[in-house]
């Protein structure tokens, strides 16, 4: 070090050993060499805004970690990634809302932010009742607006989703786990969360990370990534972590302008779908931090943590829930959300061309309409019964009429072929 202080690994070196340890070494000040960035870009993803980019005059370096020595999670640039970043999912998103009237987007949105909020429940196998729906949708409305920098808009939040009895006052005082019963006193540890004296310092980190990751050159995807999952793995509330992991996707998302205002992408409805693989990428991170964690349980299945944990917490690699993101976000355009914008351009044209077929009820009618398209542009054996009214000429040609109007969806705007001509 004192041979080569100039030299770009020794500043770096340097530079990080006092930034985690906080200790000082008997070394003087540089006064001389450009500055360097401690995060090469070209190798990593997550790095913190220009504005919020520090100068350590001491070892001349540009401090764009995108965290403190609290919290700070990293993810690396990885060919998956870059690919990703390549698609340009915002850009196609707002393609495919400009073949759409106004009319048909609100109505979309309208419906997709309650499937969004049914997921999301569900996902923890919960049913939200009226009451709680509501609220958890008019959340979700807020996303990009609400304030969730610090640990009482955090609490106000949680205190927003769950059962009032669960409310919580703060953060955490005790230990929580995530597991299963398999029966009296057999408890199956999925993943022991941080210390509640070590949320303490974490989540102060995370707030940090947020707020250098909110403006800036990070990609929107790769922030919702380091903010959601980074909430859900130091788990800070008794209840409701997950909901806030997920409502904190969309709010990083709708930070950076990702999703168009007033619309929602319905994530969690993917996340449901494909549960296994949601699973899965929760528990990438928590087998690597289960190695880590001595543990042991109560009678009463209370979990007491037996060793010093933090730093298995402090320095995540969120590198592959990143890339499942993307993943999530990606079918989420290309089905959940354009799905309900063709399948309400489907119905309203259907409707209008069937009245010259058949004088239905409209409740008759749009049952019709919708079983058909549930079934590709056929009526099933077991629902026509449902109609007996009807003759089979009239449904063959209903059906034709149906099939007919999904071939006349817009043309996807990256193949220039109709999204639905391929269902008929």
């Amino acid at each position: 070090m004192r041979c080569t202080p100039t030299g770009r690994y020794a500043r770096l070196a340097w530079f990080l050993f006092e930034w985690l340890t906080g200790q000082i070494l008997p070394l003087p000040d540089l006064d001389q060499g450009n500055c360097i960035l401690v995060v090469d870009p070209g190798q990593y993803l997550s790095v913190s805004a220009p504005a919020e980019t520090r100068r350590v005059r001491r070892q001349r370096v540009l401090d764009n970690l995108p965290g403190t020595p609290a919290y700070c999670p990293l993810v690396r640039r990885t060919a998956a990634l870059d690919a990703c970043i390549a698609e340009r999912l915002d850009e196609r998103v707002r393609r495919v809302l400009g073949r759409y009237p106004a009319e048909i987007v609100a109505r979309a949105a309208q419906y997709l932010f309650i499937k969004e909020t049914k997921s999301s429940y569900q996902i923890e196998r919960l049913e939200p009742d009226q009451r709680r729906t509501a609220r958890f949708v008019e959340l979700l409305r807020q996303a990009g607006n609400v304030a969730c920098a610090t640990e009482e808009e955090l609490t106000a939040l949680q205190r927003l989703i769950v059962d009032p009895r669960y409310a919580a006052a703060g953060f955490r005082d005790s230990q929580n786990y995530v597991g299963h019963s398999l029966g009296p006193g057999r408890e199956l540890v999925h993943y022991v969360p941080p210390k509640p004296e070590d949320v303490a310092s974490l989540m102060p980190g995370w707030q940090a990370c947020s707020a250098r990751l909110a403006t800036g050159n990070t990609h929107p995807v790769v922030a919702a990534a380091v903010l959601g999952f980074g909430f859900v793995f130091i788990h800070p509330f008794e209840d409701g972590n997950g909901r806030l992991h997920r409502f904190l996707i969309h709010h990083a998302l709708a930070v950076r302008g990702f999703t168009p205002e007033g619309v929602i992408f319905p994530i969690s409805a993917v996340m449901l779908r494909d549960r296994a693989r949601y699973d899965a990428a929760l528990e990438w991170y928590s087998r690597e931090v289960m190695q880590h964690v001595e543990y042991k349980m109560s009678e009463a299945d209370e979990l007491t943590v037996l060793n010093e944990t933090a730093l298995h917490y402090r320095y995540p690699d969120l590198t592959h829930v990143t890339e499942e993101l993307f993943a999530f976000v990606r079918d989420t355009v290309e089905r959940e959300f354009t799905t309900e914008l063709e399948y309400l351009v489907v119905f309203d044209l259907a409707r209008q061309m069937l009245a010259d077929v058949v004088d239905m009820p409209d409740g008759r009618l749009d049952l019709f309409i919708r079983l058909v398209l549930q079934g590709n542009g056929r009526l099933s054996r077991k629902k026509r019964s449902g109609f007996l009214e009807l003759t089979d000429d009239e449904v063959a040609r209903m059906e034709s009429v149906i099939r007919s109007a999904v071939a006349q969806l817009p043309p996807d705007p990256i193949t220039g072929v109709p999204d639905g001509a391929d269902d008929s």
